[in-house]
């Protein structure tokens, strides 16, 4: 495939973009990195990649009073080509051919990507409205260059969840697999193999997103999510369990191979520090199916202290775990306006959107 999207950045900032931005103007407070969308900001692209939206771009933040300018110095000044990629291209968002450069404010490209302000703390529910792919846009990727110091501080601050949170999503997805589990094989046993598919598909996308949630690891967009899965330290080891769940022509060998990664699931979670009962399944009741242990999630909510998360619907979690409507996920004015309803169902303040 040749360098990756990040390497490639990397040296058109060192070589081309900061060396331009310097010898404008010395001692600019600015930051150099490549972060926001792209397969290549997450370390994922390939040679397919490259059939659009990939190439010379890179983050630029600065001072809100330099913005203009330093957006205009680089539409002056870059070069037509570095590394035999062209500076200036058009995107699937943009026709216009320009340069790739997001010059932006710190607060302002946070904000872009998040939809709520990234100055202040947030409170549970901004934390809630966030999917982990708008987070990884300003989290992952690769930092230069920060002489300003705005973004490195604004990264921090988003590593992960505050911990009562993290123990109010984590019981979310346990209460969404106790009710995703037993219809695997009730499906199945009533002859509808299709739906027993469905169901074992809808119940595989639960356990990555709690298996990203275990390891303290925000969750890409669907397309890479099972690559990231299966990088996971700890939980990634049930990769081929789960991929046995998904490919096994009985209902009886989905629901079991299933169960073996909720245990491992469960084990990990252990490891991690937060409440675990013994088993993770158990027989649904005198059925001859499997079932998610009622104390599982109850052991995670009982160790909530924050009172605003326990004041929280048990159950419910992030606006990702209860929407899967890919254009309310991705448009942060729809996300908002999703999480203004919730808000008021919940009692607190609506941000307008």
């Amino acid at each position: 495939m040749g360098e990756s999207g990040l390497e490639l950045a990397r040296r058109y900032y060192l070589e081309v973009v900061g060396p331009l931005l310097l010898a404008d103007s010395p001692g600019l407070a600015h930051a150099g990195a490549r972060l926001g969308s792209g397969s290549d900001v997450l370390g994922l692209d390939d040679g397919v990649s490259r059939d659009h939206d990939w190439g010379l771009r890179l983050t630029v933040l600065v001072d809100a009073h330099e913005v203009e300018r330093v957006d205009a110095l680089l539409e002056r000044a870059l070069p037509e080509y570095f590394a035999g990629w062209p500076t200036r291209f058009a995107t699937s968002w943009d026709p216009v051919v320009r340069h790739r450069v997001e010059v932006d404010t710190p607060e302002g490209f946070a904000t872009s990507r998040l939809g709520v302000a990234s100055t202040v703390s947030l409170d549970p529910l901004d934390w809630l409205s966030l999917t982990g792919q708008a987070l990884l846009e300003v989290t992952a990727g690769a930092l230069y260059r920060d002489t300003h110091g705005a973004i490195s501080d604004i990264r921090r601050r988003l590593a992960w969840y505050p911990d009562d949170l993290w123990r109010y999503v984590v019981a979310a997805d346990w209460s969404r697999i106790a009710g995703q589990l037993p219809v695997v094989g009730r499906t199945g046993q009533r002859g509808d193999d299709t739906g027993s598919r469905v169901q074992i598909g809808h119940l595989a996308r639960t356990i990555m997103h709690l298996g990203f949630l275990l390891e303290r690891r925000w969750p890409p967009y669907p397309k890479w999510q099972g690559t990231a899965f299966a990088r996971l330290p700890k939980v990634g080891r049930a990769a081929p369990a789960l991929r046995a769940a998904l490919t096994a022509t009985t209902w009886q060998d989905r629901q079991s191979a299933a169960g073996d990664v909720l245990n491992h699931l469960h084990a990990v979670q252990r490891t991690m520090g937060l409440p675990t009962g013994s088993d993770a399944v158990r027989p649904f009741f005198d059925r001859p199916f499997l079932g998610v242990t009622d104390t599982v999630a109850e052991l995670l909510t009982d160790s909530i202290e924050d009172p605003r998360v326990r004041a929280l619907p048990a159950g419910v979690g992030s606006i990702e775990q209860w929407v899967d409507n890919v254009e309310v996920l991705t448009t942060p004015r729809l996300r908002l306006a999703a999480a203004a309803a919730w808000r008021s169902l919940v009692g607190g303040p609506v941000t307008d959107v």
